[in-house]
């Protein structure tokens, strides 16, 4: 399983709200919104962090400022997770060198007068004209 991190800046001061009478108050419900907020897109809150950066002071000074960053994560769907096999056939064990060639195991085909109630429905021809590229750029090589 995999995860992708978003930090964001801290709030450094409380908005006015009904309610929120205190300093302390109005800054938690701040803190409280912009947590929210990366919720709602699927961000879960890891921790808050001050970290050192190191910045520019007159023409040839530097200083080191901190800051209070917010750390939030959410997993990430890899190509490995996204992955969803079909039951497929086992093939059979390549044979020694120079012997005949690998033969793969097919199921044994049928008539059947009823297609499966899981097959997707056939569209017909007519619905199947126009271009195979969505947006309109060609894809081939020169």
């Amino acid at each position: 399983m995999s995860y992708e991190y978003r930090v964001i800046p801290a709030p450094t001061k409380g908005t006015k709200a009904k309610g929120a009478k205190t300093v302390e108050e109005r800054f938690a419900l701040t803190l409280q919104e912009a947590m929210n907020s990366m919720a709602q897109d699927g961000w879960e809150f890891q921790r808050a962090e001050t970290l050192p950066s190191e910045e520019r002071a007159g023409l040839t000074g530097r200083k080191t400022v901190y800051h209070n960053m917010l750390v939030f994560r959410r997993k990430t769907e890899t190509g490995l997770e996204a992955f969803q096999p079909r039951d497929v056939q086992p093939v059979a064990a390549p044979e020694q060198a120079g012997d005949a060639p690998v033969r793969f195991i097919r199921p044994a085909l049928s008539a059947v007068s009823e297609p499966s109630p899981k097959a997707p429905p056939v569209p017909s021809p007519r619905t199947l004209s126009g271009s195979l590229v969505k947006d309109g750029s060609d894809t081939s090589r020169d």
